[in-house]
């Protein structure tokens, strides 16, 4: 029996998707936008949806699962990157709403007629369970990007689950993470959907344009962000408006952070676990509970080789990248990353908790350590050890940061060495990239010319 066909959204006609500045948009309307779009659309075979404004990007998914075609969703927009991808699937067509367009790709805009001149669409348009809705990117932070496909129904089974998990009908999102990644269209884009939310079409980005966003929408609302964006929002110090909920995932939370939040919001903050493979598995409250909960229908497989998610709406067995503790058959502890793991010395550290001891440091503001991939200097040195990358206040100096860094950790793991920089390298849900780390390093190494 062939899998069902499910609705392009669950909202009825005449309630709110989006939210805005141009004011509020019914499901009807969207459904006669996407529809108008995809009718209009030049031949292709696949999408890139660039689209900024977030209701764009939703008539342009729409669009695209209207005509057949699958939306690439890639890790970076990079010149090679898009030549890559345009080697890979041919007939690319660009959508996009003005505000990004890759070079050398055909380009679309998605401008759906005036409000006065749309036809009338009362019923949801539907979409084959079984239709390849998108093709999503690893971010590459630490490697290469790959590929998966998401089809309609696991991205619909995805986005109601967690819609039951939190409690989203009527919530209006604020969301501070692209469309475009998979923890950005999960939680505002079928989170919408499929789970009888709001979405403020627009992305904040600096702490006076989140809170400016947070009062502009109505309540109740929920802020969709990540530690990066929520670490600089608190230490803004800035006004904060009410806000119901929060909502938190791509790296992971310090409880302290967590608890400064929902003190600073007076709301409660879950944070998310999964990854681009199987995409949002589990939740938890960090202020409250250090387990995980798996998502209705999800379940874990774990061995000695490590632990597989499925089940639900994970469309394939997937090999999770983190140790895994089960409790219980729903609960679980996290541990590190398998290749967050590194030996000196005969000695084992996890790069993200020694990433913490930096970031405890009074005056850090920013920072990560990494291994090096400079093997001449490994050879030369006869062990291998740990660098780290550092933003920090005036009157920081290394000096004083390892000092610091002594008092907190082995001498075997202290960074060497320690290279103050004024920013990280990190992507648009503030992930630090490796590749450019590695790459800043060699740059900041290299001898300077006399």
């Amino acid at each position: 029996m062939n899998p069902p066909a499910l609705a392009l959204s669950a909202h009825a006609p005449d309630e709110t998707l989006a939210l805005g500045p141009q004011g509020p948009v019914t499901a009807a309307r969207f459904f006669a936008d996407a529809q108008s779009v995809a009718e209009a659309l030049p031949a292709s075979q696949y999408v890139l949806n660039t689209c900024h404004d977030r209701y764009l990007f939703m008539v342009g998914l729409g669009a695209a699962l209207l005509a057949g075609r699958p939306t690439l969703m890639p890790s970076s927009l990079a010149p090679e990157s898009v030549r890559q991808l345009q080697e890979r699937y041919p007939q690319l067509l660009c959508l996009h709403d003005g505000q990004e367009r890759p070079e050398g790709l055909p380009a679309w805009p998605v401008a759906p007629p005036a409000a006065g001149a749309a036809r009338a669409l009362q019923d949801a348009p539907l979409i084959e369970a079984s239709q390849v809705a998108a093709i999503v990117f690893t971010s590459g932070t630490t490697g290469a990007p790959t590929a998966h496909l998401k089809r309609w129904g696991g991205l619909c089974a995805d986005g109601e689950a967690e819609a039951r998990r939190i409690g989203s009908q009527g919530l209006a999102i604020i969301a501070t993470v692209p469309s475009q990644h998979m923890y950005g269209l999960e939680s505002s884009v079928m989170l919408t959907l499929r789970g009888g939310a709001r979405l403020w079409r627009e992305r904040p980005f600096y702490p006076a344009d989140i809170c400016a966003a947070l009062r502009a929408a109505p309540g109740p609302r929920m802020l969709v962000t990540t530690p990066f964006h929520l670490g600089a929002l608190l230490a803004a110090q800035v006004a904060l408006p009410s806000c119901e909920r929060l909502l938190c995932s791509t790296a992971p939370l310090p409880v302290a952070l967590a608890r400064r939040a929902e003190a600073a919001f007076g709301s409660p903050l879950t944070e998310i676990y999964g990854c681009t493979e199987s995409g949002q598995i589990a939740t938890r409250r960090p202020t409250q509970d250090e387990a995980w909960h798996l998502l209705d229908g999800v379940q874990l497989d774990v061995s000695a080789e490590g632990a597989w998610a499925h089940g639900g709406h994970v469309q394939i067995r997937v090999k999770l990248s983190d140790h895994i503790e089960p409790l219980d058959e729903r609960r679980f502890r996290l541990g590190s990353r398998h290749a967050d793991m590194v030996n000196v010395a005969g000695k084992r550290a996890s790069l993200s908790a020694l990433t913490a001891q930096l970031l405890s440091v009074e005056g850090v503001t920013d920072g990560c350590f990494f291994l090096p991939q400079n093997p001449a200097a490994e050879k030369q040195a006869g062990v291998q050890r740990l660098a780290a990358l550092v933003v920090a206040a005036p009157g920081m100096t290394p000096e004083r940061i390892m000092g610091a860094l002594r008092q907190r950790m082995d001498p075997a793991f202290l960074p060497r060495p320690l290279l103050p920089v004024p920013a990280l390298p990190r992507n648009a849900t503030g992930k630090i990239v490796a590749k450019e780390v590695q790459a800043l390093y060699q740059t900041l190494c290299q001898p300077r010319a006399r």
